[in-house]
């Protein structure tokens, strides 16, 4: 049931809200919000503007929450040419190699750009308007990523840290990464000027 609902928790930061202390606030914090068809998340974000949450999902695609009214609508998919009858609601950790799977979500309020972190694709950039992401990179230093996990942004300099959590093992494979106590994990910098990761 849990990877059936995003839960995020909210502050009430409403003037004269009453003290965190009080039961009645606390169970007014948290909210459930049904993904559709059992998909699962992994990471949420907000956008530039405050809307949101954006939620990576378990078919390779992000979804943006409009409302109660309107609900979620697709706003990005990692390739053009993807294969909808596969992909779509699928929660198939085999489909993920040509679905993908974005772990990683983080919006740079500069630009309002979105920056995926997918574990088959690499770091991924999405404008503000959604739709096709775009690829920026899927490798570094001649070694091709296996697993893009999280990622973070400076946005003073617009570098974007991310990992890439093995080189070895891809996500659907992560237990084997536990049991063999693998540390091929790195942590890398993309920068959006030079458009090279280090």
């Amino acid at each position: 049931m849990a990877t059936r609902f995003l839960l995020f928790s909210l502050f009430l930061l409403v003037c004269g809200a009453a003290g965190s202390d009080d039961p009645t606030t606390s169970r007014r914090r948290y909210g459930e919000i049904p993904l559709p068809g059992g998909l699962g998340p992994e990471s949420i974000a907000f956008d530039c503007n405050g809307a949101g949450p954006y939620a990576g999902v378990s078919d390779g695609r992000v979804l943006k929450w409009n409302g109660p009214s309107r609900g979620w609508s697709e706003f990005s998919v990692p390739l053009p040419n993807r294969n909808r009858a596969l992909c779509d609601r699928t929660t198939d950790p085999n489909s993920e190699p040509a679905c993908g799977r974005p772990l990683g979500l983080r919006f740079n309020h500069a630009t309002c750009d979105l920056y995926i972190a997918d574990a088959y694709f690499g770091l991924l950039r999405v404008g503000p308007n959604g739709g096709v992401a775009e690829h920026l990179a899927d490798s570094a230093e001649g070694v091709r990523f296996r697993l893009t996990n999280g990622l973070d942004i400076d946005e003073r300099t617009g570098v974007v840290y991310f990992t890439d959590s093995s080189a070895v093992f891809q996500r659907r494979e992560y237990l084997m990464s536990f049991n063999r106590g693998e540390r091929s994990g790195r942590v890398l910098a993309y920068d959006a000027r030079n458009k090279r990761v280090n």
